[in-house]
Formats: structure tokens, C-alpha cells, sequence
């Protein structure tokens, strides 16, 4: 009898990718690869979306749409090539307007897309509706999806099986069409014995000829556990990834799961050890150059508490990287818990992950709920669609103080439609004020990427990868043979004996932290009624809102910065005139460094 075929994705240049290196690798690095896997027989990618799609605008400065056409040009005419789409928000953190979603599914199949997997962070099928229509509209594959993660110890009312019965239900009810079902675990938490419950209902549900797959990583350990279990319960694909970007924070490497199904009546995508294993060498050649995140690869028995995706985690830390606050990391992750209890238990996947990071991040920056972030705060109001269960009402009633917003059960489509900021419109006028021709590649580009996808259209962008010659900055000289070295964050002191054409290496002791207590960043300038405006966090300067010579107000906001995907308004803490500005827009600065000076 003839093995099951098995279909595997290779997630490796999208999921695997962000998961590893916060989706920050460049297309002329990889592009060889590509080539490698398709000689090795796979004919199934996941190419863009997700993620994939702002990261290159914001940190590589590269087109996504170009790098969609060049992906296809290797790869063939005939592979089926995949993106991820976040439902109502498609490929951004915030709700898109009828026509932004639209022209997504519009300009994703102008540039190479055969399939579409479209998802709600909060399973909120009203949030699917449209976006499945216009993908289908457009020619593509439709794989509706249905998010799974494990709750924190002690909370009920979701996530179990009977919870996913009760989505796919409503899908199949909402007369959704679709050409292939995906149960996606993007922060990898959910068990065995669920994955394997729930595929058996889904399988029951749907009958035997609809195309069904799990989407799982590796952060919490149990990945190939839950793809055994998916495949036994009736799974027709699953998704792989390929050394160095696999396993860890990614998915399971290919050969790993060529290897755990030996014995058993699967053959994974017709795969052969031997040609994946000449794959993988390429593909280790192209990245050989990249940082490897120590927390890329290893798999947290924290993450089922706080159930953080791999893809958002190392995108997260590199942010944290940047703006020199990575010690931050471990608290922010167990701060999450609690975010997660009191949230409505939407599913740990973008955009409800950045919210829930982003919420803990304040928790521990400014102080437990002295800052809802925005993007959080929404959710528990309602305006990104219905969560799973009531969010906390202590926790709502902040929101909506803060924000200055009412709670909702409005569509969350229907609200972006009457944001004139989500319009074709808008976005076409701010292209004519730059000077930028109004394409439709340039107007999603502007509406999904805001003042960074502008500042790419103008050839503003900046290229930010981390390579591994960059992870040592440039010492700093403080006696006549020692200095001060930084390597990946971490400050020593090194001291090297004088040799006739070179040093000797004498020493390296870590540096030791300053004596003085650092004071907890606040959410505003704690200038008080000095003329200094000073940074209350390391970030990056978003915006600059004054000029020299302008008279401001105690309370005005001067400066935004900008950390972990958030804005960060820094407000002037007396009268004055701006005397001087001591910073440039998109500059990184320290915690307590003067930004502006007022007289």
C-alpha cells in the first residue's frame, strides 16, 4: 500500500526568516538558496506576507514587491507560492479599509502569489469575510485559517478543542470560500493531545477531500510531538523549515521530520535526505555572514505561560537590540502572563502578540498599567473585532480612559472604512505632496508602511542588518594599552601588552555597571521645570515636532520616539523657546540624553 503523501511548505524564506532573524535578511543574500531548495524537489514556499512584507521597507530597504517577482523567477512558474495575511489587517498591526484590502489581494496576485493564508488573531470570522472574497476575487488560492495557542495555567472559556469546533463552525456557517484549512500555532504552545483532538474534529467536520494542515514552531518544545499527533489524526500538510533557520524560535527542520516519520506510512512532499541535506549547505553559505540571536535557538519552557510566537520573539528582541535594552526581555515575557489573562484571550499571533508584548513592555517600563498601549487598548474595546472572551472590565474601563475611546462592537472593517486616513484618496495626496507617483505598489506601500514607507519611496530608507561584524563596536580608548569593548550589549574592559607589530592579550574583564540607580523611564519627560528635554527610554527619534526658535508649553509634546513598533511622546516640562535641538530624525538615543534645550 502506498505511503499518505504528506504536503510540506518550506517556510524558510518567510517564517523562517522572521523567526530567526526578525524577518531582517536581504533578497541578493538568499536568493541562491532558493534555487538550492527548488533542485532539492521542493515546489511549495512560503515567499512574503506576514511580517516579511513592512520589515523590508523598514529595515532593509528593499522593495517586497520586487523581491515577490525575483522569488518567482527562480522558483518557477509552476511552485506554489504562499503568503501570510492577517484577515482585515493584511500585512500591517492596524485595520485596513475595504479598498486597502482590496488592492492587497489585487497587487499579491500581480506579483507572484498563487495562495493566500488568511487569519484572525482573535478568530473572529466577521474579520475574514472580506478578505477571502477579494483573494478569491483575484484569482488566488484561499487557506482560511483557524489560530491555536494554550492559555496560562488557570484560564478557561477558549482554546481548548471545543473552542476551535466552535470557529470552524462559524467559517463553514459564514459560507467563507476557501480551498484548504489551517490550524496555525505560531507561538508552538498548544499540546499534542489538543492538536490531535482537533484535527480529528476538523477532518470530521470537513470530510475527507479538503486540503487540511498544521502550522506549528518549536519555542515550547513539543513541535514534532503535535505534528506526529496531526499527521495521526488526519492532516494532509504540515510546515518545515530549513537549517540554520529552523527549530528554536522556527519551525522543525525538514530533515528532522523526515527523520521522525521513518517507519511510518508518510511520505513528506517526496523529500530525499540527500538533496535537502545539499540544500541546507547552500542556505547555510548565504546566512553564514548573519547574527544568529542566541534566543533564536533555544526552546523556552517559559513560552505555554506566556505564549510569545517565534516569529514575534526575535523580532522583538532585535528591536530591543537596537535600542540597547535587551535586559529588559526576560521581564517583559513574564509580565505577558498576566496581559494575556486580562486581554480576552485573542490567539498570541500578529497582530495580538505585538499588543500583548507591547503591553507587557509598558508594564515594565512605566509601571504595571500606568500605560495602556494603544494598540492593546484597542483590542479590549473592540475595535480590531470580538475577542474570545470579555477582556477584564478593570482593564477596559483604563483603556478607554486613556485612549479616550468608547468601547465597540462595530465591525472593525466598517470602522476603517470612515477612518478618511485608510482611504486610496489620502494616501494618493500625500504621494503628490512628496513627489512620489501614485502607484497602486506605491500607495499600499504608504498606507501599510506610513512615514517609513514614504521615507523608502523617497530613497530615504536605512539598511538594518545585523551581520556578525557588526555585533563588536569599535573600542574605545581609556588608558594607553586598555580599552572599552561592546560585544552584543555586554561592556569589558580589555587590556593588551605592546608587541613589536601587534598586542598581546593580557585581560577581559566584564565591565562593571554604574553605582548609581537608574531611574525607571516614565511615559512622560520627568523634566519637571527644567529647560532640558532628555529621552525617558532608548529609542529611536521618531518624529521632531518643533523648530529653534518656536515657543512651546509645559505639556507639549516636542519629540516622539519610537520603540518596539510604539510611539513615545516626549512633552517639554515648562515654557520656553526652543534654543536647541540636539538630535535628528531617525537617530538612536540613550535613556536620560538631552534631546532639546529650551531658554
Amino acid at each position: 500500500m502506498a505511503k499518505k503523501f504528506i504536503d510540506v511548505m518550506d517556510t524558510t524564506f518567510r517564517d523562517g526568516f522572521q523567526s530567526v532573524f526578525g524577518a531582517r535578511v536581504l533578497m541578493n543574500d538568499f536568493l541562491p538558496a532558493v534555487s538550492a531548495a527548488k533542485e532539492a524537489g521542493i515546489n511549495h514556499f512560503e515567499f512574503g506576507g506576514g511580517a516579511r512584507f513592512q520589515s523590508l521597507y523598514f529595515y532593509l530597504n528593499e522593495d517586497a514587491f520586487t523581491m515577490m517577482d525575483k522569488f518567482r523567477e527562480v522558483a518557477g512558474k509552476d511552485a506554489n507560492l504562499q503568503t501570510l495575511s492577517r484577515g482585515v489587517n493584511t500585512v500591517t498591526l492596524d485595520t485596513g479599509s475595504r479598498e486597502l484590502i482590496d488592492m492587497h489581494a489585487k497587487l499579491f496576485a500581480k506579483h507572484g502569489t498563487t495562495t493566500i493564508r488568511n487569519f484572525d488573531a482573535l478568530n473572529d470570522v466577521k474579520n475574514l469575510e472580506y478578505s477571502a472574497q477579494r483573494i478569491k476575487h483575484h484569482g488566488l488560492k484561499h487557506e482560511v485559517v483557524v489560530t491555536m495557542m494554550d492559555l496560562p495555567p488557570n484560564c478557561v472559556g477558549a482554546h481548548d478543542a471545543e473552542f476551535y469546533e466552535k470557529c470552524l463552525r462559524e467559517i463553514l456557517d459564514s459560507e467563507i470560500e476557501f480551498d484548504s484549512v489551517c490550524f496555525k500555532d505560531a507561538s508552538g504552545t498548544s499540546s499534542p493531545e489538543k492538536v490531535y483532538q482537533t484535527i480529528k474534529m476538523a477532518r470530521r467536520l470537513l470530510g475527507d477531500n479538503v486540503h487540511l494542515r498544521l502550522h506549528t514552531h518549536e519555542t515550547a518544545g513539543v513541535s514534532i510531538a503535535c505534528y506526529l499527533a496531526a499527521l495521526e489524526a488526519g492532516a494532509d500538510g504540515i510546515d518545515l523549515a530549513a537549517s540554520p533557520v529552523s527549530g528554536g524560535t522556527s519551525q522543525p527542520d525538514i530533515l528532522t521530520m523526515l527523520h521522525a516519520v521513518k517507519g511510518k506510512d508518510y511520505d513528506l512532499g517526496g523529500l530525499e535526505v540527500d538533496k535537502i541535506l545539499k540544500y541546507e549547505d547552500v542556505l547555510h553559505d548565504c546566512l553564514k555572514d548573519y547574527f544568529m540571536p542566541p534566543e533564536a535557538t533555544q526552546v523556552s519552557p517559559l513560552i505555554p505561560f506566556s505564549p510569545m510566537p517565534g516569529g514575534a520573539l526575535t523580532a522583538n528582541t532585535q528591536m530591543m537590540r537596537d535600542n540597547n535594552i535587551l535586559d529588559k526581555f526576560p521581564a517583559v515575557i513574564k509580565a505577558m502572563r498576566e496581559v494575556v489573562e486580562k486581554g480576552g484571550y485573542g490567539t498570541s499571533v500578529t497582530p495580538v502578540s505585538q499588543f500583548y508584548f507591547q503591553q507587557a513592555f509598558n508594564n515594565v517600563m512605566f509601571g504595571p498599567w500606568k500605560k495602556i498601549a494603544e494598540g492593546y487598548g484597542k483590542m479590549v474595546l473592540g475595535y480590531f473585532g470580538k475577542t474570545p472572551v470579555t477582556p477584564s472590565a478593570d482593564i477596559v474601563e483604563l483603556a478607554a480612559k486613556q485612549l479616550n475611546l468608547e468601547p465597540t462592537t462595530a465591525p472593525a472593517i466598517d470602522i476603517a472604512d470612515q477612518d478618511e486616513t485608510k482611504s486610496i484618496t489620502y494616501t494618493k495626496a500625500i504621494l503628490e505632496k512628496e513627489g512620489i507617483e501614485a502607484t497602486e505598489e506605491n500607495i499600499f506601500i504608504a498606507a501599510a508602511c506610513k512615514e517609513k514607507g514614504i521615507a523608502y519611496l523617497k530613497g530615504e530608507g536605512k539598511v538594518m542588518v545585523r551581520k556578525n561584524s557588526d555585533t563588536i563596536k569599535p573600542a574605545t580608548k581609556s588608558g594607553s594599552n586598555q580599552f572599552s569593548v561592546t560585544v552584543n550589549g555586554h561592556n569589558y574592559n580589555v587590556e593588551v601588552a605592546d608587541g613589536f607589530d601587534n598586542f598581546t592579550l593580557k585581560s577581559i574583564t566584564p565591565a562593571k555597571e554604574s553605582s548609581q540607580p537608574k531611574d525607571e523611564p516614565k511615559a512622560v519627560s520627568s523634566t519637571g521645570a527644567s529647560n532640558e528635554i532628555t529621552a525617558t527610554m532608548s529609542a529611536g527619534v521618531f518624529k521632531i515636532l518643533v523648530n529653534i526658535g518656536d515657543s512651546v508649553k509645559a505639556g507639549q509634546t516636542v519629540v516622539i520616539l519610537e520603540a518596539m513598533k510604539m510611539e513615545i511622546p516626549i512633552e517639554a516640562g515648562c515654557d520656553g523657546e526652543v534654543e536647541e535641538i540636539l538630535i535628528s530624525q531617525g537617530q538612536t538615543v540613550e535613556d536620560g540624553q538631552l534631546l532639546v534645550k529650551l531658554k
